[in-house]
């Protein structure tokens, strides 16, 4: 969610960021922004998705930017990646129709390919992979097309996200398996379905919310989920939370109301203000930290860049991100911190080594 408190004006949201740089374009035709925010690369060259929504103001849309750019660079530091931080969002100032949305990927496209390799991006929230194949045919710094074929990264995110359940399950309810485990997906679109159906089909007791109901009916009929209205999400009885759709979601009006244990989900940012960290805390639910749990897709896109393209292979890779979750709980339950916590120190440990100078 936006920072209603903080001011708007693109000046402003530029001026109180320490990212290394951002591209800044008004697209003309369709009375777009683009902002592609590049916040480090210590590690290499920036990676990171391409978003594309409707935002309040294009101040909003340069703040999610910087914010989701940050987050990629604690990502590939967690992962131990070579990648560095980078995030672009094409702010709408309404829905666009379908040539409209062409001219303006095709014209962001152009700005991707002029930044020479710096810059490297993929399917994002409000992209498809039918967006990704438009934007190969003008720049070279796509990720996951290769030819007609464009690899979706929704079943990699939600393949981490599995393994970083389980890790969190065993580590926090002593339990081996996801069996009778009660896992509440919100969101069950590109990255919640396929998660809801991996819990469902290790017998964990699969809920469901989402505000669309042509989703919720396809998860019904068939995974045989119970379903959960939008408004009852935050009181309904869980033991995992999955966060799935927007970010923000965890806030000082909604952790209150949380009856669940563990947050794991594959939701961005989903703490409203890091104040919300500690309210997790003090009603002893585990967070486990997004940028780390929901690192499967970019971590499947890194090794897609190596040359691994064989589906099943990268799908068992993603046992790696159950391995971090596994790390950095066990690391926040040694020192008595937060797993937040543990997850950037693991992070800025990484970052300390590609900063360092060469000997």
């Amino acid at each position: 969610m936006p920072d209603t408190t903080a001011p708007n004006d693109l000046e402003s949201v530029l001026r109180g960021w320490d990212g290394e740089a951002v591209i800044v374009r008004f697209d003309r035709e369709t009375g777009a922004w683009i902002f592609i925010a590049l916040h480090s690369t210590a590690l290499g060259p920036a990676l990171g998705g391409t978003r594309m929504r409707v935002y309040p103001t294009p101040g909003d849309g340069l703040r999610d930017a910087q914010r989701l750019a940050e987050s990629m660079t604690m990502k590939w530091a967690t992962l131990e990646q070579p990648k560095g931080g980078g995030k672009a969002v094409l702010a709408l100032p309404a829905p666009l129709d379908p040539e409209a949305r062409r001219g303006l990927l095709r014209r962001y496209g152009a700005i991707v390919e002029s930044l020479r390799g710096t810059f490297g991006t993929g399917e994002d929230l409000g992209t498809t992979p039918e967006d990704m194949a438009v934007l190969a045919g003008v720049t070279r710094f796509v990720h996951g097309v290769e030819g007609d074929r464009v690899t979706d990264p929704g079943p990699f995110t939600a393949r981490g996200v599995r393994r970083g359940i389980e890790a969190a399950v065993r580590a926090v309810l002593g339990r081996d398996d996801l069996r009778g485990v009660a896992v509440l997906v919100q969101g069950v679109g590109d990255v919640g379905y396929p998660l809801a159906r991996e819990i469902a089909e290790l017998g964990g007791r699969l809920l469901v919310s989402d505000v669309d109901a042509g989703r919720i009916a396809r998860a019904v009929d068939t995974l045989g989920a119970t379903v959960v209205p939008p408004e009852e999400v935050w009181d309904a009885e869980c033991d995992v939370f999955a966060p799935c759709a927007i970010g923000g979601v965890l806030s000082a009006a909604t952790i209150p109301r949380l009856a669940c244990r563990i947050v794991a989900g594959s939701a961005n940012a989903q703490l409203e203000t890091p104040a919300d960290e500690a309210r997790l805390q003090e009603r002893g639910i585990v967070y486990v930290p997004d940028y780390v749990v929901n690192a499967g897709g970019a971590y499947a896109f890194a090794l897609h860049g190596q040359g691994e393209h064989d589906h099943e292979t990268l799908l068992a890779a993603m046992d790696h991100v159950g391995g971090i979750v596994a790390a950095v709980l066990a690391e926040a339950a040694a020192g008595g911190g937060s797993p937040l916590a543990a997850a950037a120190r693991r992070a800025q440990r990484t970052l300390a080594r590609g900063r360092a100078p060469a000997s």
